[in-house]
Formats: structure tokens, C-alpha cells, sequence
């Protein structure tokens, strides 16, 4: 059984609504594999118990979260393993940049991939994944800088985000799969210099996270909300950090202890680079919600 460990630290966490978030929790990931690392989406179930994740070099990650008290204090039983093609072929090349991941309600598996911007469904873990239509959009979408958050609603709705909006003021396209076909009815803005990496939904509401990369000093992280009936434009910002408060986070999760307490869990990717790391950071949204 392979087990990792939790390392503590303790820090204050700089955010634009201060009565809004703490952190719980960070988890230094290590698995003895060339292949761990990368890692760009997160999907947490539904009892914070375990999760599922996608890396850069083709491959999902699956693993449980110990708690202690609620807390998250390492994860165990871990599992690496090559995504396939709609082939049975484990992904390779241009094919298997996998950056954002949804499971919806039934367990289906949803991935969307930069390179060959493009997303697959596995509708069970015993099939073999579809490819997902694409919107004609798709096609000049920035190399390394394409689909790189997935979401999906309790209507089993998609949603993909680019990384990239394509220019500084632009708004970033909202990408929705609604009756076999995306359109592209709702855009969220572009503020500053961060860019999305990842989102989730919950309650009605879209979690969109976001980074920044200041060079030497390192990954800034931020966490909007926006409302999905509404359609909202600009959000709400519910987290800024400092750079280098945390690795390059690029997955987002949300989910709900039975006592109604909501927790987001973030997981960064280290680019198979010596000098970053992979983390899974925990955080628990206070006050409104």
C-alpha cells in the first residue's frame, strides 16, 4: 500500500474576502513512478474520500484521502494508470495532454486535452472513451493554452474553458454542451493577468481557478464564483495568494461535509521538474455560500 504523508506548516493566507476561506491542509504527493507528476484537473467524491485526477503525460491518478478529524492527513492506495484512446491504445504524443476532468452523476468520465484540443467521454471505467463533438473554435485554440478546465452540471451540462481568451480585456469563452452541440452564449471576464486552469460546479455555482506566474517568485492562485443561471460576467473573487504561496495549482473540486461545511481541494501540477511540487491543498469556504 502506498501512503503519503502530510507536512504541516503554518501561515497566514492572504485573500481579497478574508472571511471567506481557510486552509486546512497540504499534502506533499510522492509516488515511486517516473510517470507521477503532471498532474492538471482534480475530481473529489462526493464524501471527500477519494478522488481522481489527470496528468500531462496521458495517465489518471486515483487514490483515497486519509482524514483525521476531519482533516486531510495523507492519501493511500494509489493508482496510476495510461488513459486510453477510442482504440484501447494508451495516448501518446500530441494526443495525451489531459487537462481538465468532470464526473458526473451517473460516473461518467469526462476529459478535455491542449495539443489535439479535443474532449472524450468513458462512460464507465470498463469502456473504452467517445470522442465529444467539437466546436469549430477548437481548431485555433492556442497551442498549450487550449481546454484546460472541464466542469459538468447536475444536468449532465458541460462546461470547457480555455486557458486563453486571446487577448488582455477579452472575455474567456464559456463553452456549454447542451443537446449534442456547444455554444458559446456565456463568457466570463478576463481580469489582470491570471489565466483558467480549472473549474468545478456546485450548488448552481461555477468555480473558476486561476493562476498567475511571476518567474522567480513563483504561482499565484486565484478562485472566482460565478452564478450559472445568471450567466454573471464578472464573478465573485473569493481568493487571491501571494506567488510562490503554493506550486502551480491547476485542479479545482468542491464538495460538502454532512454537516454543511464546503470544502475545496486543489492540486498543482510540478511539470516533472525537480524544483516543483506536487501538492493537494485543502481549503474550507466559510460565511456565505
Amino acid at each position: 500500500m502506498k501512503r503519503l504523508v502530510l507536512f504541516f506548516s503554518v501561515w497566514c493566507l492572504p485573500v481579497q474576502a478574508a472571511d471567506e476561506f481557510r486552509h486546512d491542509s497540504t499534502i506533499a504527493m510522492r509516488m515511486d513512478d517516473e510517470n507521477f507528476g503532471g498532474f492538471s484537473s482534480l475530481e473529489v467524491a462526493d464524501d471527500g474520500m477519494s478522488f481522481l485526477a489527470t496528468s500531462d503525460r496521458g495517465n489518471l491518478l486515483s487514490g483515497q484521502i486519509v482524514r483525521e478529524g476531519g482533516r486531510m492527513t495523507a492519501l493511500e492506495n494509489l493508482a496510476l494508470s495510461p488513459i486510453r484512446d477510442t482504440k484501447g491504445e494508451p495516448l501518446d504524443g500530441l494526443h495525451e495532454d489531459a487537462e481538465g476532468l468532470a464526473v458526473s452523476g451517473s460516473g461518467a468520465i469526462f476529459m478535455s486535452f491542449e495539443g489535439n484540443h479535443r474532449v472524450m467521454e468513458q462512460p464507465t471505467a470498463d469502456d473504452l472513451p467517445v470522442f465529444v463533438p467539437k466546436h469549430p473554435d477548437f481548431r485555433s485554440l492556442i497551442n498549450n493554452s487550449g481546454l484546460e478546465a472541464l466542469a459538468i452540471d447536475q444536468n449532465d451540462v458541460l462546461y470547457a474553458i480555455p486557458e486563453r481568451s486571446g487577448a488582455f480585456g477579452k472575455p474567456f469563452p464559456v463553452y456549454r454542451f447542451v443537446d449534442g452541440a456547444w455554444n458559446t452564449d456565456w463568457k466570463i471576464s478576463r481580469q489582470g493577468s491570471f489565466l483558467v486552469v480549472g473549474a468545478d460546479i456546485f450548488d448552481g455555482q461555477l468555480y473558476v481557478l486561476e493562476r498567475d506566474f511571476s518567474g522567480l517568485f513563483g504561482f499565484a492562485s486565484r478562485i472566482r464564483r460565478f452564478d450559472i443561471e445568471t450567466m454573471s460576467l464578472e464573478g465573485e473573487t473569493l481568493l487571491t495568494t501571494t506567488s510562490g504561496r503554493f506550486d502551480n495549482l491547476e485542479g479545482i473540486s468542491v464538495w460538502e461535509t454532512p454537516e454543511g461545511e464546503l470544502r475545496v481541494v486543489l492540486i498543482s501540477d510540478d511539470n516533472f521538474r525537480f524544483y516543483q511540487r506536487n501538492q493537494m491543498v485543502e481549503m474550507v469556504l466559510e460565511g456565505q455560500y
